[in-house]
């Protein structure tokens, strides 16, 4: 039995926080900087990690899954730009597509292809994104919850995530999901500022940490 001095000391809990690399002709992606903005930042006794995920389809997944039995996390939260969008969209579902408006960073373009072959149509989200909402709109923030993540690097990740935490035994104490960031003012409109994002970043978490049952709350759409 050991001592009380010779105890093995437990490391802080992690916040795996991850953004993608700048694509599509884009100087900068805004999911990238609002992430690295909150690496090392404790939160509820949870230290955030950040990570940035190549915008390519063949080692985006890897690359996550290699983070995900490096830091162990309790939490995943994954971001990705959406250029067009005027809010920070909690993504609700992730499908088991891959269709590639335009190529990745390295070139590729599937069309009609699975993320995982075999794998179930769709995942929910393992976040209560409800609660983040309300959080999100208390604090002035710009928010929604959005029913598509699209079918490019952003939603393929996503599935991938769902996919690791539903299947691997060591992964499924894990929560995570996905949230779309708006363009920054310098990439053109609607926009939000750098430190809008990662203020927005910073609440979702904390909602999400502390929250393990979602609320009821009007968040859907007719089309």
């Amino acid at each position: 039995m050991l001592s009380p001095t010779s105890a093995v000391a437990v490391g802080p809990r992690r916040i795996l926080l991850t953004g993608f690399d700048p694509f599509g002709g884009q100087p900068v992606n805004p999911s990238w900087l609002a992430v690295e903005a909150l690496q090392g930042h404790e939160l509820d006794g949870h230290v955030v990690v950040a990570a940035q995920l190549p915008t390519r389809f063949d080692d985006s997944a890897k690359v996550l899954a290699q983070l995900l039995g490096r830091h162990e996390p309790d939490l995943v939260l994954c971001t990705g730009q959406a250029g067009g969008r005027a809010a920070i969209s909690l993504e609700r579902v992730a499908i088991n597509v891959n269709d590639a408006r335009i190529p990745d960073n390295a070139g590729a373009q599937p069309v009609d292809t699975p993320v995982v072959p075999g794998g179930p149509a769709a995942y929910f989200t393992g976040l209560p994104i409800k609660a983040m909402l309300a959080a999100l709109l208390a604090e002035g923030i710009r928010a929604d919850v959005s029913q598509t993540a699209g079918t490019f690097v952003c939603n393929h990740v996503f599935y991938a995530l769902m996919h690791l935490l539903a299947t691997e035994g060591r992964f499924r104490h894990i929560r995570g999901g996905l949230v779309h960031v708006p363009w920054l003012p310098q990439q053109g409109q609607p926009s939000m500022t750098l430190e809008q994002v990662s203020r927005g970043l910073e609440v979702a978490l904390l909602c999400a940490l502390r929250t393990h049952r979602d609320v009821k709350l009007q968040a859907g759409a007719i089309s």
